[in-house]
């Protein structure tokens, strides 16, 4: 998925070490993709207050509701796509030959490493779910890009019908195929009833609910914003005030600082100013077949430097 605002805003990123436990909520921002008819989204990061938790840089969340999702070609450099569903169904095309329907409970996870293009369709109907990046680390942000679908993940199931399903990272003692390139973890979670589940203190971590409603350390969470945790907890509990359905986020503190505009991450203005022009001339990202449609042009770059920074609170 694409940030397609005609005029966004420079997200800019980097920590300074995480806080210790918080109980923080981040609001988000209603963004609209793909016109009148198109998907309603809350993003809560990048956020006012928080632009990042561990390497996880962007959140999108969607649904349930009645739309067509229609986000034509588009770039990315210097990230990771994680596509996850609730409802629906996404098919995904890019600019390395991929063409892949995603489903309830699979994940698509594409890696843009030096720049890759790609476009997302839905059918209309109920569509429900989340759409994250990942920042790729200095060391990994030019690699080749490449794409993964993982149709079956680690699963832990309870008697009481609690399931945690790992999509990235290492979790309750299971490990997700899937790459990385930070240590990390996203996970859905499914509870009905209470539920403890081990941290690594080392990690910061963020819960958004996708459906229901939830008690995270005394507190309610429905959705709608993110709940930032903070870092140097071993165990988050979880009591299910309904039938409830989260998504759990961490990662080991994110220390370089990276500039984030559009659909690309870099770690200065001279980046992003390059891989706009590229992508305009079209160069370096490829050709997406089999979209029925032109791919997205590029905003103009705002007036001002882009400047990567620390953390915001």
């Amino acid at each position: 998925m694409s940030n397609l605002e005609p005029d966004p805003r420079e997200a800019v990123c980097g920590t300074h070490g995480a806080p210790g436990p918080t109980f923080e909520l981040l609001t988000g921002r209603d963004v609209v993709l793909g016109g009148p008819r198109g998907l309603r989204v809350t993003r809560t990061l990048p956020s006012r207050g928080r632009r990042m938790v561990g390497a996880w840089c962007f959140l999108d969340a969607y649904g349930p509701e009645e739309a067509d999702m229609r986000v034509p070609p588009h770039p990315h450099t210097g990230l990771q796509t994680v596509s996850w569903l609730v409802e629906g169904e996404v098919l995904h095309r890019d600019s390395v030959g991929s063409e892949q329907l995603i489903k309830p409970g699979q994940l698509n996870l594409m890696t843009s490493g030096r720049g890759i293009a790609h476009s997302e369709e839905s059918a209309y109907g109920r569509i429900h779910g989340a759409q994250l990046w990942v920042a790729l680390p200095g060391t990994d942000r030019d690699i080749a890009p490449h794409f993964e679908h993982h149709a079956a993940l680690p699963l832990l199931t309870w008697p009481d019908g609690a399931e945690i399903t790992v999509i990235m990272g290492q979790l309750a003692g299971m490990t997700s195929p899937a790459t990385t390139y930070t240590p990390l973890v996203g996970a859905e979670i499914t509870v009905t009833s209470s539920l403890s589940i081990p941290l690594r203190a080392d990690f910061e971590h963020a819960v958004i609910t996708l459906s229901g409603a939830a008690e995270i350390e005394g507190g309610t969470l429905e959705p709608g914003p993110l709940l930032y945790l903070g870092a140097g907890r071993e165990e988050l509990s979880i009591r299910a005030l309904r039938p409830s359905r989260l998504l759990l986020l961490g990662g080991e503190p994110f220390e370089e600082e990276i500039v984030m505009w559009w659909n690309f991450v870099g770690r200065s203005h001279e980046d992003i100013a390059r891989f706009r022009e590229d992508w305009e001339a079209g160069r370096g990202f490829g050709e997406v077949t089999g979209f029925d449609g032109p791919r997205l042009r590029a905003p103009a770059l705002p007036g001002a430097t882009l400047r990567p920074r620390g953390r915001e609170h």
